[in-house]
């Protein structure tokens, strides 16, 4: 079986020898094959899932639906993939979370991963044009796979299946996204909507945004909508055209952030200066509803963004009574319930149900498990709070 991460002999993230490379190894297995970066942002806060996910510690570097981190889990995912020769991969994250973002790429036996820092987040647009610019110094017809390092996949094998089945549509140039089969009238993601059959799933008609129940009631009987999961498949090249295209005010500061960088060891650093007059924007916005070479590829992977504390519950094992529960605790007469313990305290639940209960060192959390999205509001009350800053 192939190994975890193929490495390219004299890979560099600068160019060059990393060409040689690719010519050898594509001899060595009798044709040339598509090279493909995997590619994880892990630049979210994870507001939600507060008071566990904080400023200095988000909710990717932490273990919630596995004994893994979030991102160690989302590297490990593709790193058996079929039709593509694997590059080694790239966290792109926030520069404080340098040593998280290295201990997750050694958790996924990637120890020759880099992380790609950012002074300060720039959304999205900016995390994909970083990673393709690294891809194009290791191929110039280099596919980037563009991850959230926080989602959580229960069948990885269709999410694989899905990405074999994209490959060709990235080598023609085609910017790809995955739609993810509804379940439910969901209104808390973005949809897409598909148009004319392609190859291998189907031309994107258009992106829209969070819908009202009606709405998204209305996409699930029309048929054809899929959920907006924010994983891309690129050709790294056509992408950097297109955004110098569509959006030059962020594909000409990232360019020169990017060449006036510097690599050190496993740490990729961007210029600052450049970096500043960056803009910040989401792939969506910046590319995907612009092109006329979108496609969207369905995939049915038991998906979730994890976005709240209720999306934990709700993968999560349950006992006999519907009670997900992480660390010390008792319970009598509790039904339907998350409860997490991470201060080493215990925790004692009598005769509730529908609720999360998350007690760290230095804070307690108890909502009702349908207003687990209003944690948010919390966090923002913490940011009006003289005394708030240490809690975020």
């Amino acid at each position: 079986m192939r190994a975890l991460w193929r490495t390219l002999a004299r890979f560099s993230l600068r160019g060059g020898p990393a060409l040689t490379s690719v010519a050898t190894l594509s001899g060595t297995i009798g044709r040339a094959m598509t090279i493909l970066v995997p590619a994880v942002m892990s630049g979210g806060v994870g507001s939600r899932l507060w008071p566990l996910s904080r400023r200095a510690q988000p909710k990717q570097f932490h273990a919630l639906a596995s004994e893994r981190s979030m991102l160690a889990e989302t590297l490990i995912r593709v790193a058996e993939l079929d039709g593509a020769e694997l590059a080694q991969p790239l966290v792109i994250c926030n520069a404080a979370h340098a040593d998280n973002a290295l201990k997750a790429l050694d958790e996924a036996q990637a120890p020759n991963g880099v992380a790609l820092l950012e002074p300060e987040g720039r959304n999205t647009a900016a995390a994909a044009a970083l990673a393709c610019r690294a891809a194009v110094e290791i191929d110039p017809n280099a596919l980037v796979l563009l991850l959230p390092a926080d989602h959580h996949i229960l069948q990885p094998d269709a999410f694989r299946a899905a990405i074999s089945e994209a490959l060709p549509l990235a080598e023609e140039g085609r910017l790809v996204t995955f739609g993810i089969t509804p379940d439910g009238p969901e209104t808390g993601y973005g949809y897409i909507q598909s148009g004319d059959a392609l190859s291998a799933g189907y031309k994107i008609a258009r992106f829209v945004e969070k819908p009202d129940l009606a709405t998204a009631q209305s996409y699930l009987d029309e048929g054809g909508y899929f959920w907006n999961a924010g994983i891309f498949l690129l050709n790294a090249r056509s992408f950097l055209e297109e955004l110098e295209q569509h959006r030059p005010d962020i594909a000409q500061p990232i360019a020169k952030a990017y060449s006036d960088g510097a690599l050190n060891g496993r740490l990729r650093t961007v210029d600052l200066e450049a970096w500043e007059a960056v803009e910040s924007e989401s792939v969506d916005y910046a590319v995907a509803e612009k092109t006329p070479n979108g496609a969207v590829v369905p995939v049915d992977m038991g998906w979730s963004d994890v976005g709240a504390w209720s999306a934990l519950y709700d993968i999560a094992d349950k006992d006999a009574d519907g009670n997900v529960i992480a660390g010390d605790a008792e319970l009598a007469g509790v039904r339907n319930s998350y409860l997490r313990s991470d201060s080493g305290r215990l925790v004692a639940l009598v005769g509730v149900e529908d609720l999360i209960v998350v007690d760290t060192d230095d804070a307690l959390l108890v909502a009702r498990r349908d207003k687990s999205q209003d944690v948010k509001r919390i966090v923002d009350a913490l940011k009006r709070r003289a005394d708030g800053e240490d809690l975020l």
